[in-house]
């Protein structure tokens, strides 16, 4: 699942940097209709001075072409008897940001079974980030820490500085209001929750494996609920507070724009790159905000990129030290190399029809949630919690609080499989704006489900024809814990295969 998510969650990057390098110019290239890609329907909703007018009474309609001599002053005198309005027509006309993300950004084909050439420059970005993650990683953890002093505290001081801007602007207040301000009536919808589940799980590193191989560095009197703690304070305190700067600015497109927020808010890639965009084009000095905002999204996707991609390797190169730690740079390269010639896939003009495919299916949504919900399931209940309490009194000299026992053994393993359950029979086939896809590209999905999650029913099986003697001693056998601590005298995590048994008493032999 981890090598899935380093394939396609990187190809948002390539896009941030494509903007990032378009930002550097004297006025940001989606700011008008005057380049070679836009249509002849393009039209800012920003230019409402060129908004034809719709006049009615009673009885006629008609519509007013605005002109040199014919403005919005002498359109309204000329027919005072009639109620004449302005009003963006979404169906009738494209804006400008829109035309530059589909139209040069992404040059979208028709549908997934139309992929076209592949953009260079995408190909190109998506190359440049790839170089990136592997210098950020190549060395190790220690390295990767070093590099996130970097990644992680530059976009704090970026957000400040999009948030003073951004409530400095009007509308600002609205925008804010319709983010702190719930609509209970969404909680009807599953989409709702099976997103929200798996951007938790997603913001804390969760069921990737990421949070295990980076704490797997730690010495073993490390105090891991502290920090586990912390993290996940720090890590909500940062979501809510970007928040804030992203709907502040979301708040004044509203304004401007004179539409509701509701309108003209959206999720995922559409608020990176359409929503926000749109907002910027209207501040002072407008390629510098730009600049800031996509150099901030550049570094922060670079940190959950990297931490993933070290959860992976970590796994790999510890299961097969022998053979792969001494490689290490060549190993890492060629696995960069090989999830490069995959996202090329999604850097093609149907190359956003792929990405919706493996952003469904490959590792969030319900293949995220069901393993979190066996990852609960193995430790709280195979394992065993008692044990597992026993295993943290030993490593940080105390007993966490009884809470954590009903969250590992009953709410967290409800939650993960009452979504999962939920969206199942609420279920609606994923769609990219009003495309529908075929029938098979939602099998490729299937099978990308399948390719992570059916390791597990799949192992299961294999241990139980390997092991020896009757079905109840093989059941027995498998279902006695096969874990042990790295002390502090151990250099590295012992290979999983090779760890030695557990006594039954929960203390790992030496």
């Amino acid at each position: 699942m981890a090598a899935w998510l380093n394939t396609y969650y990187i190809v948002i990057l390539s896009w941030a940097l494509f903007y990032l390098c378009c930002s550097f110019a004297a006025r940001l290239p989606w700011s008008s209709c005057e380049n070679w890609w836009n249509t002849e329907t393009c039209l800012s909703e920003y230019e409402r001075d060129k908004l034809p007018f719709n006049c009615t009474n009673a009885t006629d309609w008609f519509e007013v072409n605005t002109t040199s001599s014919l403005n919005k002053s002498t359109v309204l005198t000329q027919y005072s008897d009639f109620n004449c309005t302005q009003t963006y027509d979404g169906n009738r006309f494209s804006s400008p940001i829109r035309e530059f993300w589909e139209r040069y950004a992404l040059q979208i084909s028709d549908g997934i079974d139309n992929p076209g050439n592949v953009r260079w420059q995408l190909a190109l970005t998506l190359l440049t980030v790839w170089i990136l993650c592997y210098f950020c990683i190549w060395k190790g953890v220690k390295w990767t820490g070093k590099v996130v002093y970097v990644t992680a505290l530059f976009p704090y001081m970026l957000l400040f500085a999009l948030l003073i801007r951004g409530l400095t602007l009007p509308g600002a207040i609205e925008g804010i209001k319709f983010y702190i301000v719930p609509d209970m009536s969404k909680l009807t919808e599953s989409n709702v929750w099976i997103d929200a589940a798996s951007q938790i799980l997603f913001s804390y590193g969760l069921g990737l494996g990421t949070m295990i191989a980076l704490g797997s560095y730690n010495k073993f009197h490390n105090n891991v609920y502290k920090d586990a703690v912390l993290i996940s304070c720090l890590n909500s305190s940062t979501s809510v507070f970007a928040g804030f700067v992203i709907f502040s600015v979301v708040g004044f497109m509203a304004k401007e724009q004179q539409k509701p927020v509701s309108k003209v808010v959206a999720s995922g890639p559409g608020l990176t790159f359409l929503a926000y965009p749109s907002a910027l084009v209207q501040l002072p000095i407008s390629p510098l905000w730009s600049i800031l905002f996509f150099l901030m999204m550049l570094m922060l996707g670079m940190d959950s990129q990297f931490c993933t991609m070290e959860g992976f390797f970590t796994a790999l190169i510890d299961e097969y030290p022998h053979t792969l730690r001494k490689h290490r740079e060549l190993f890492i390269g060629g696995v960069c190399f090989l999830s490069y010639l995959i996202g090329l896939s999604m850097v093609t003009e149907g190359g956003m029809y792929v990405f919706q495919i493996f952003d469904t299916y490959s590792a969030s949504g319900f293949a995220l949630l069901l393993l979190t919900f066996f990852e609960c399931i193995a430790v709280a209940w195979v394992y065993g919690v008692n044990r597992f309490y026993e295993n943290l009194n030993e490593m940080f000299g105390f007993y966490p609080s009884f809470y954590w026992k009903i969250c590992w053994c009953v709410t967290t393993p409800a939650i993960t499989l009452g979504i999962v359950i939920f969206s199942l029979t609420t279920f609606t086939p994923v769609t990219y704006i009003n495309y529908k896809f075929p029938t098979w590209a939602h099998v490729v999905g299937i099978f990308q489900i399948m390719s992570s999650l059916g390791i597990i029913p799949a192992y299961m099986v294999y241990k139980i024809i390997v092991t020896k003697g009757s079905l109840r001693q093989r059941m027995k056998e498998l279902f006695r814990p096969n874990v042990d601590f790295r002390r502090e005298d151990a250099n590295q995590p012992p290979p999983y295969s090779t760890i030695p048994r557990i006594t039954t008493d929960g203390i790992a032999r030496l």
